[in-house]
C-alpha cells in the first residue's frame, strides 16, 4: 500500500515510519508546521528540522504550516494530505498515535473521509516493550520537558538504559508517562535502522521556562555518513 506517513521528527513518527517500511511504500512525509506551541495536534520542538530528517531518511517531505488554532489544524492537515494524494496518490497514512484519543480520531475521522486507509502500529502498544525496542535501534534525544521530576540536565540527552530506568522512577514518583504521551517531554531522532544519514547537532541552546518546563532550540546541524562515528552522549 502506497502511504504518507505523519512526520515529526520526534520518536513516535519516526519509529511508524520505520515500521511502515516493513510492510508497505512509504511515499512521502508530511509535517504540519505549527505557529502555535502548544499545538493540540501536532509536535512543536524543532519542527524546522523535519526536511533535515527527511533528507537522513532519503523520503520526500509535504510541509504545511498551520497558526495553529484547535479548529483549523485539522483543515490544514487536509491540505496536506490532498497534496500527498495527488502527488504521490497515497492509499493511506501511517502515524506514530499511541494513546491520544483526540489526535488519533481526527486522524481517523479524516481518512475516512478522503477514503484512506490508517496504519497505526503504535496504538495501544505496551509502553514498556516500545522503549525497550525503540532504544535499541534508534539514537532519541531529548529536546523538551514539561513535568514534575525533569530540569535542564535532560535536555540533549539520548534515551538510553539508564535514561528509561530514570523515566520509570518517575512514572512511579510524579506518574509521568515514559513515552511522554502526556507532552511530559518531547524528543529528537538522529539516527536509526532506516537512516541514509544521520543527524549531527552542531549548534544547540537550552531554554527554560521554569525549574522543570524548557527546550533545546537546536540552531545548527549537519548530515553526516552512516559509516562515521555516531552522535553519544548530550549536547547544548
Amino acid at each position: 500500500m502506497k502511504l504518507a506517513a505523519l512526520f515529526s521528527g520526534g520518536k513516535d513518527s519516526t519509529y511508524a515510519v520505520y515500521l511502515a517500511q516493513k510492510e508497505h511504500d512509504v511515499k512521502c512525509l508530511v509535517s504540519v508546521i505549527s505557529e502555535n506551541p502548544s499545538s493540540y495536534m501536532f509536535h512543536t520542538p524543532n519542527i524546522n528540522l523535519a526536511g533535515k530528517l527527511a533528507e537522513c531518511l532519503g523520503i520526500p517531505l509535504i510541509t504545511q504550516a498551520t497558526e495553529g488554532e484547535k479548529e483549523l489544524e485539522m483543515k490544514d492537515l487536509r491540505k496536506a494530505l490532498e497534496r500527498a494524494i495527488k502527488e504521490y496518490k497515497i492509499e493511506g497514512i501511517a502515524v506514530g498515535a499511541i494513546a491520544s484519543k483526540y489526535q488519533f480520531n481526527n486522524v481517523k475521522e479524516m481518512c475516512a473521509d478522503l477514503k484512506l486507509k490508517i496504519f497505526s502500529p503504535l496504538w495501544d502498544v505496551s509502553q514498556d516493550e516500545y522503549m525497550e525496542k525503540l532504544i535499541k535501534d534508534f539514537k532519541v534525544m531529548i529536546v523538551g520537558v514539561a513535568a514534575d521530576g525533569f530540569s535542564d540536565k535532560w535536555l540533549g540527552r539520548i534515551i538510553d538504559a539508564d535514561a528509561l530506568r530514570e523515566l520509570k522512577a518517575l512514572n512511579r514518583k510524579y506518574k509521568i508517562s515514559i513515552v511522554g504521551e502526556g507532552g511530559e517531554f518531547e524528543t529528537l531522532v538522529t539516527d536509526g535502522p532506516n537512516f541514509r544519514k544521520r543527524l549531527e547537532i552542531v549548534d544547540s541552546a537550552v531554554e527554560m521556562d521554569s525549574e522543570n518546563s524548557g527546550i533545546l532550540r537546536i540552531n545548527e546541524v549537519k548530515l553526516v555518513d552512516k559509516e562515521k562515528r555516531s552522535l553519544k552522549g548530550r549536547v547544548g
